[in-house]
Parts: C-alpha cells; structure tokens; sequence
C-alpha cells in the first residue's frame, strides 16, 4: 500500500478518463491506486468537480469490488460528498443485492460519525442487521464502534435493542473496546 500511494501521489493529475483505466484494469492494485488518485483529487477539488468525481464513483460501483476499495474511498468520496446533501442513495445501497453496494452504503457513514452525526449510521446497521455476509458485519460492528467513541450511549442503546439478533462477528467488533465485564455482558445476550 505504500508503494501504491506514492505512485498516486504522483499521478494526481490524471484526468477521469485516465482513472477509469485504472478501474477498469483486471489487476486489484490498478484499481486501488486509481481509488487512491481519486480520493486525493476529491480532497483537493472544488465543489463542482466533487459533484463530477462522486457521480463518477457510482458509476464505478461495479469495479470497487473488495473490502480494502471500499473502505480506501467511500467514506472520502461518497461520505463526505453526502455530508450535508441527502442520503437516499445510501439508504438504497444498503439495500442492494451487491455485498460491496451496501459495504459502501454503512462505510460512508464514517465520515458522518467523524462529525458526532451518528443518525444514518445507525439506520443503516439496523438495515443491515439480518445480513448473510461477514463482510458486512465486520463492517456494521466497526462504524458502530466508531459511533460509540463519540456517543457511547447511542451505541449501547442501539446494542440494548438489536444486541439479541446482531450476529456474533458484528457484535464483536462493535464492543471491542468496551471493559471486559461489559463485554462479557453483551456477549451473553
């Protein structure tokens, strides 16, 4: 990964055009430094190309197919676009069939809980409690336990509520940082 940043360190200047090669390339590293251009390039950008490389992520859905792509970019492009705009597309991307659209949808919300805005975040774990796969908990349980550090008690409010149905992995990652008695607490529900 490091290797991979400096290259697109120097590549912040490629035009969308040259990304969407990098997307579209059958190599992961490929489209991980194109995911880490763009993210950079959003940092950097005016609010109208903000709005140009966010519909362009979502337009690229489909080759941001892995946990570490999803989570380099997400929460710095679709998050922080979404920060003060409305949030129907996330709440419709938790309701994909696509495992990495609704990894996008509960990752984004990291960059609302950056901000003590822990609403969406915990609409959506609550969207994506019944969830088959690990990835999605693992991801739920960790924006959950971000949540937690700047409200403890929404999150243990939402643990007191869906604690019981939460699977085992989701629950894990969510009170890893609790004392071990209040852990030990939660596990036995």
């Amino acid at each position: 990964m490091p290797v991979q940043r400096k290259i697109a360190g120097k590549y912040i200047d490629l035009s969308l055009k040259g990304v969407q090669g990098l997307l579209n390339s059958k190599y992961h590293e490929f489209r991980s430094v194109g995911l880490i251009i763009l993210t950079n390039k959003y940092a950097k950008a005016e609010d109208e190309l903000r709005k140009e490389i966010f519909d362009f992520y979502l337009k690229n859905l489909g080759r941001i197919n892995n946990w570490d792509l999803v989570d380099l970019s997400a929460p710095k492009i679709v998050g922080e676009y979404l920060t003060d705009k409305p949030k129907g597309i996330l709440y419709r991307l938790a309701r994909s069939r696509n495992l990495w659209e609704r990894r996008v949808a509960i990752i984004s919300t990291l960059a609302f809980i950056k901000r003590g805005e822990l609403v969406d975040t915990l609409k959506i774990a609550e969207i994506l409690l019944k969830d088959k796969e690990d990835l999605i908990h693992k991801a739920v349980g960790w924006a959950l336990r971000e949540a937690g550090k700047k409200s403890l008690s929404a999150e243990e409010k939402f643990l007191q509520k869906h604690g019981r149905q939460m699977p085992r992995t989701m629950l894990r990652y969510a009170i890893e940082r609790f004392p071990e008695v209040k852990r030990r607490s939660y596990l036995a529900l």
